[in-house]
């Protein structure tokens, strides 16, 4: 069995270290968490960890009530309630390897509730806005304008993901040009289905692909980009900050508050929209690639909305006061 870490000094810092790099192997091989995830908990481990420093602390044998001072500490920085309950849930998975590893005899986060929140409905764009969208990136000339479609085509159509979005393999999509194979979070598979809009844009986007190729990469040599969207930047497809650079420039040409559009807003847009129009929440669920529906019941607020204007119009009394 082995014993809990020392309490201060550089060994403990080092095996603090040492314990935190295992932590994210771990969630790496077992758990399948993405490059972003991993960077994600190490900055929480690396903020708590700071502040544990100050008390001469490790995160190997903090107390509960050292995780209190930095729920407590993070509230009185003004941190929002939905910051201080990400870090926690990183603490939580953190501190239960530790336990799981025999590093700690406990977990001091068992008895913490986590922090309230507030209900935050997601924002997304009217069908109206969305359509201008993309009748503005069809009045981009030339093969920038045709690629802009396809993504765009491809965003509202199928709610991936930025990082889905611009990584997608040509090879994802399917023979007839209908579906999409999307690898998501954890490596899981999904298909999702692409609609006559967005087959179209596809197809007349790949005949102007090769464009966006370096020399080496051209039609018919054995180095061509397996990339849907390619670049000739150092990931070799196009980078989400880009996209997101493009969007803001789409929404400001057709007439619309750039600080309103971002990728995240037009997933949002379509999970809304295709609620709107009488989808279930579990094909929803799949369609986004959510692992529990209770992240999909973020949008429930569209199915109440519904709901109101079918009683409203339908309902025999409705007309009455």
């Amino acid at each position: 069995m082995r014993a809990p870490a020392p309490a201060a000094g550089r060994s403990g810092a080092a095996r603090t270290s040492r314990h935190v790099e295992n932590f994210l192997d771990m969630m790496a091989a077992e758990r399948g968490a993405a490059e972003n995830t991993l960077d994600s908990y190490r900055r929480d481990l690396e903020d708590f960890s700071g502040f544990l420093s100050g008390r001469r602390r490790s995160a190997e044998d903090a107390s509960t009530d050292h995780v209190r001072a930095y729920l407590k500490a993070m509230s009185e920085l003004g941190l929002a309630p939905s910051t201080a309950a990400r870090r926690l849930s990183t603490l939580r998975q953190f501190f239960k390897f530790l336990y799981d590893e025999r590093v700690r005899a406990d977990d001091p986060t068992t008895t913490i509730d986590s922090p309230r929140l507030g209900r935050s409905l997601p924002k997304y764009l009217s069908e109206d806005d969305v359509d201008l969208l993309l009748q503005t990136a069809t009045e981009i000339p030339g093969a920038v304008g045709l690629r802009m479609t396809a993504l765009m085509e491809i965003l509202y159509a199928t709610g991936l993901r930025v990082s889905e979005l611009v990584s997608l393999p040509k090879s994802a999509l399917s023979r007839d040009g209908n579906v999409v194979v999307v690898r998501g979070k954890g490596g899981k598979e999904r298909m999702v289905p692409l609609g006559d809009h967005a087959a179209a844009a596809i197809a007349e986007y790949l005949g102007v692909r090769e464009m966006f190729l370096g020399k080496k990469g051209r039609k018919g040599d054995v180095a061509e980009s397996p990339f849907m969207f390619p670049s000739r930047g150092k990931d070799g497809y196009l980078t989400r900050v880009r996209f997101h650079q493009l969007l803001k420039e789409l929404a400001m040409a057709a007439g619309l508050d750039p600080k309103r559009v971002s990728p995240h807003v037009l997933r949002h847009s379509f999970a809304s929209h295709l609620l709107a129009h009488g989808a279930d929440l579990r094909s929803l669920q799949q369609l986004l690639g959510h692992a529990d529906i209770s992240t999909t019941q973020i949008y429930t607020h569209v199915l109440e909305e519904r709901l109101r204007a079918l009683v409203e119009t339908a309902h025999p009394l409705a007309d009455f006061d």
